[in-house]
């Protein structure tokens, strides 16, 4: 074998194993944080990231690795809106055609994708009635997953029980409330990586002072900081809720305040 065949040999076993390398190979230098999530073995992870940080590039790329190097995987990637799922599913295509078509097509459509290894990229809009049909999946990818209904999430969890497949939730924040918020704040057997705008190089300094002040600290702090926070227009903070729902809540009376009743 020639210098040159066995470097290419190389190179195509070291995409197989890292996905990291894949995303370099499609043209992409990836973040530290982005090598990290590539790298993870998690069964589950969850990616708290700023807007434009780049996390649905991650998820392509694991979307992507999943299709060339585990034939007749079925990798489904789930969005609140038929567009968000659009926008997903143009990233996969675009590392794709980078890659310069690494295994050859032999079905396509403006939703999915089907390779010659027989593995598939399914890219669904979040309508239960229209998912519950999928089993053995390989890869779920759950983008704006804080935006995607609870009863929906719940739906989508057991189509990778026979397959042992992986989960990969990705998003801003969307207050405290629903299975992303619960699933950050405690959820177990996860890997978590959380990304502010301040890390990503390429979000200016100069850009994040000028929404400071288009979008005012609320908006600024859940967009860019990935703080989540209290609904604007809730009447009590989800903490005070949660530990007025706790056994150990403190009895301020023990009687009716009313008085006895006539």
């Amino acid at each position: 074998m020639s210098a040159a065949a066995a470097t290419t040999v190389a190179q195509m076993l070291r995409c197989v194993v890292d996905p990291a390398y894949l995303m370099r190979k499609a043209g992409f230098v990836p973040d530290p944080w982005q090598v990290e999530a590539l790298r993870s073995r998690a069964q589950q992870q969850q990616l708290l990231c700023s807007r434009q940080s780049g996390k649905s590039t991650v998820a392509g790329v694991l979307a992507l690795h999943t299709a060339l190097y585990s034939p007749g995987s079925l990798t489904l990637l789930l969005s609140p809106t038929l567009r968000q799922s659009q926008e997903l599913f143009k990233i996969v295509t675009k590392l794709y055609t980078r890659l310069d078509a690494p295994i050859a097509i032999t079905r396509a459509s403006a939703l999915q994708v089907e390779y010659a290894n027989h593995s598939r990229i399914v890219s669904l809009p979040g309508e239960e009635q229209n998912i519950r049909g999928y089993a053995g999946v390989h890869l779920l990818v759950c983008d704006e997953a804080a935006r995607i209904e609870d009863a929906l999430y719940f739906s989508v969890r057991p189509m990778l029980a026979v397959s042992g497949g992986r989960l990969l939730l990705l998003s801003t924040p969307n207050g405290k409330q629903g299975v992303f918020y619960t699933t950050w704040d405690s959820g177990e057997d996860w890997h978590r990586v959380w990304v502010t705008a301040d890390q990503c190089p390429r979000i200016s300094k100069a850009f994040l002072e000028q929404e400071l002040a288009a979008m005012g600290e609320w908006w600024f702090a859940q967009e860019f900081f990935c703080e989540f926070k209290e609904s604007m227009d809730q009447v009590f903070s989800h903490d005070r809720v949660m530990r007025a729902l706790s056994a150990d809540a403190q009895v301020l009376w023990d009687t009716d305040p009313l008085g006895p009743s006539a």
